[in-house]
């Protein structure tokens, strides 16, 4: 059994809406085994956009503990945080994120820039990563160059490309058609499978919710319950 990359431990969040606090998650509790792939569904308003966000360290929670790799993330500084996402989260957005003026190359590279790398080695790093998702012919294209399943595997080299501890992916499928849906859940397996990314997805679609290893339910802010694929 592969020991948990993440440790969540009775989180719980709330917003604050005028004079009212509105409660989002209440007492989380479970672990994420290295190499895992957890689909997170619920109905909107669950909670499971807010559970990806405090778990890539782009939200706080307001009690309990998130362990990734051994480091209790909701400990850290502002600073500390961002430095930390940027070299252990790649995020993949339903509406891609792409910067229109920026070439795919030039998007993919970006995470890049805040490291320590040469402009040598970040290219071989983008170059890699756009092989990976079988666009290395259209490093030079932009955006609006690309179809919607194009510029989300673009999206997807960008969230690789630092080799991350782990791949959040918030309804990575939503605006897509269901050609192109299956194209970007096929390469998320293989990413999963070939490359050992531990992946966390957020998706309303059972369809996509098929590709994972493992579901997790919640409702209301309570975790429902995980239930174990079968394997495929």
């Amino acid at each position: 059994m592969a020991e948990p990359i993440v440790s969540i431990q009775h989180v719980s969040k709330a917003y604050r809406r005028g004079s009212q606090i509105v409660p989002v998650l209440e007492d989380i509790t479970f672990a994420i085994a290295e190499g895992e792939y957890l689909a997170l569904m619920g109905p909107s308003g669950s909670g499971k956009s807010t559970l990806l966000n405090l778990i890539a360290g782009i939200d706080a929670v307001d009690s309990g503990s998130i362990t990734i790799e051994g480091v209790d993330i909701t400990t850290l500084s502002e600073t500390d945080l961002a430095r930390w996402r940027a070299t252990h989260v790649g995020f993949i957005f339903q509406f891609y994120n792409l910067i229109p003026v920026l070439s795919a190359f030039d998007n993919v590279e970006l995470p890049l820039l805040l490291t320590g790398l040469s402009k040598q080695q970040r290219r071989e790093h983008v170059e890699m990563a756009l092989e990976v998702v079988n666009l290395a012919d259209r490093m030079d294209h932009y955006p609006s160059q690309l179809s919607g399943g194009q510029q989300q595997r673009v999206a997807i080299a960008r969230a690789i490309v630092a080799d991350p501890t782990i791949l959040v992916a918030d309804e990575p499928t939503g605006d897509l058609d269901r050609k192109s849906a299956e194209d970007i859940l096929a390469l998320m397996d293989r990413l999963n499978r070939e490359s050992g990314k531990t992946i966390i997805m957020v998706t309303h679609d059972p369809r996509a919710a098929e590709h994972a290893r493992s579901v997790l339910h919640l409702e209301k802010g309570f975790l429902n319950n995980v239930s174990a694929q079968t394997a495929r």
